[in-house]
Order: structure tokens, then sequence, then C-alpha cells
């Protein structure tokens, strides 16, 4: 189906497209690749099963093309050095923070709807998109080449990391990037435990000028409540998604640490509700906001959370401000 739809005219590809018209946690598995050949049109063509996160994804035998067709797969390939094919915009452009990691790439559309046309013309070996998609995004992707859902649930991260290595033959560079982390956390544990085990800490995200928080497994939480043991919020815990937050349930939580992100693409019609937020009398009434413990935009605010990428430069900055 991939080769006829690629060998089709730009008009067919433009009536295909216009006929097609929740986060949600996952275990994490066992990701491995695994080489078979199969009969195509006539002609054998070697081919590779990729398993991920318990399903199993058909791509050519060598990849070369790489689209990475979220923000999630763009910063682990700037960890891992991998240089795609096509990336995605914000603003009409590379993401300032990954801008340097992927000079020369072709902007494919926004992170809501990548443009197919845009990556049918790069013919790629594979699209590495988003769990985050919906159905009708992820078929018109799979008409052009697999792809692969990336998962936004943080917890994948190692599984997301290690099948994008496989994609590029960076499977080392993988595994030392894992290794690192791993010694960094267990080196952070010996304060963390003792110095957070009676702190309420909370990561708010500010979109659309309301404030929202998320699930202990999702953005930047596994770093505070798994990696560091910070004690979960009974606010977090119960949360489903992204949750909004109000400022009377922020009060009744009152946190002794606030991590704040603020990003202005997320924002553009209240461009400045951050600077509402901090005058508030309520916020301002926080155990945080009284102690100097409210830390805006300490990483990137366009950061994924999920992601080696996220994880390495925010694991380093909570050690920073945290543990003494």
């Amino acid at each position: 189906m991939n080769k006829y739809f690629k060998m089709c005219a730009p008009a067919l590809l433009v009536l295909s497209l216009a006929a097609c018209g929740t986060d949600k946690a996952q275990e994490p598995a066992s990701t491995s690749p695994e080489t078979s050949t199969v009969e195509s049109q006539g002609e054998h063509a070697a081919t590779q099963t990729i398993t991920y996160l318990g399903e199993k994804y058909e791509l050519p035998a060598e990849v070369h093309n790489i689209v990475a067709a979220s923000l999630e797969s763009m910063e682990d390939a700037a960890m891992l050095g991998i240089q795609p094919v096509g990336v995605l915009e914000v603003g009409g452009k590379v993401p300032a923070y990954l801008a340097s990691a992927f000079d020369g790439a072709t902007l494919i559309g926004n992170k809501m709807e990548p443009n197919a046309e845009a990556i049918l013309k790069l013919d790629p070996d594979v699209i590495v998109g988003t769990s985050k998609f919906p159905e009708e995004t992820a078929a018109k992707l799979n008409k052009i080449q697999t792809m692969i859902p990336y998962s936004h649930i943080s917890t994948d991260w190692k599984d997301n990391l290690t099948v994008l290595a496989q994609l590029a033959g960076k499977e080392e560079d993988a595994k030392k990037i894992i290794a690192d982390y791993e010694a960094k956390v267990a080196e952070a544990q010996v304060k963390s435990k003792e110095q957070l085990a009676d702190k309420q800490i909370l990561i708010i995200r500010v979109r659309g000028g309301m404030m929202y928080i998320y699930p202990a497994g999702v953005y930047l939480n596994p770093v505070l409540y798994e990696d560091l043991g910070a004690p979960i919020p009974a606010i977090v815990q119960a949360a489903k998604a992204q949750d909004e937050l109000s400022l009377e349930a922020l009060a009744e939580v009152n946190p002794d640490i606030i991590f704040l992100q603020f990003e202005e693409s997320e924002n553009t019609d209240s461009p400045k509700a951050l600077e509402e937020l901090q005058k508030n009398p309520i916020f301002t009434s926080l155990r945080a906001a009284q102690n100097n413990q409210v830390f805006v935009n300490t990483i990137e605010p366009l950061a994924q959370g999920g992601t080696a990428w996220s994880k390495v430069k925010f694991l380093d900055i909570a050690a920073e401000k945290l543990l003494q």
C-alpha cells in the first residue's frame, strides 16, 4: 500500500487525504528488531519488524530517511545525534532549543497536524510520530509510511530512546545515556530521600492562561516522584490526564516548592497570564511563594517531559534547586 501511495499523482494524494476524515499510560515492553523477508509486488523486499511497546511495525531493512513528526522524537533525536530529514516547526521554524541539532532539516508542519504532502516528498523510511495523534492523523501518516506512535508517557522513556536508537544504529549511545542517567539518580537519591521526604512539590504548566497539572507518570513528574522519591501530592495522584488546577485547589495543597512552566506560544490569547498569576494574592500567600521556592521555566517550557532530553536536563535542575 505504501509503494502504491507514493506512485500516486499529487492530485490523487490531496483527494485521499481529504477523505480521511487521551492520555493513556502503557506498560513498558521490550523493544527489539527482527529482520524478515517478504514478497512484495513480485519482488523480494528485505524488511525488518520492530517490536515496540508490545506492537509490531514493519519497516524497510535499511532505514535512512527518518521523519521526526513529534517534539518527543525530536528531543530524543537531538540526544542521540540523529539527523531526521523532516522535523516539526513552532511558529514557522524549528523550536529554538532544538534548532542547532537540526540545521538543514525540512519543516513538516506543526505538532497538531503534520503536513502529509511535505512528508511524502521526503520519501521517509519511517515516521516517528506520537501516541497523542488523533486516529485520523495517524491514518494519514501510515498511508505514506509506517508511523511509530512514540509514547508521550514519561515512564516509557527508555523504550522510546531504544527504538529510535535502533532505527539509526545508535544502540550503544542509547545504553550510555540510560546508564549515565541512572547513575545520576542513584547519586541524587542519597540526599533526596531525606531532604524531600516531607516536601509537597508541584509542577504546574500554564497553557491558554490556565494552570494544569499531570498524573505522576506524565510530563516531568517522574523525575520528582519516581527518580528523586518526593512524596506524590494527593492532587497529582487524583489527576487522570492534563487536569486544570484552580487557585483555590492550589491554595489547599499549599506546596512547599513549585516548578512553573510558561511558554508564550501556548498562551497567545493570555500573554500576561504568568505575570498576573505571580501577582495574585492567593498565589503570593502560598508557602512556596513566601519562601522564594517558585521556579519559573527552569527547563525549556516547550520540553515534552517524557524524553531522555527532558529527563536529563530536569534531573540536573531539580537536584540543583532541591538538594543542598
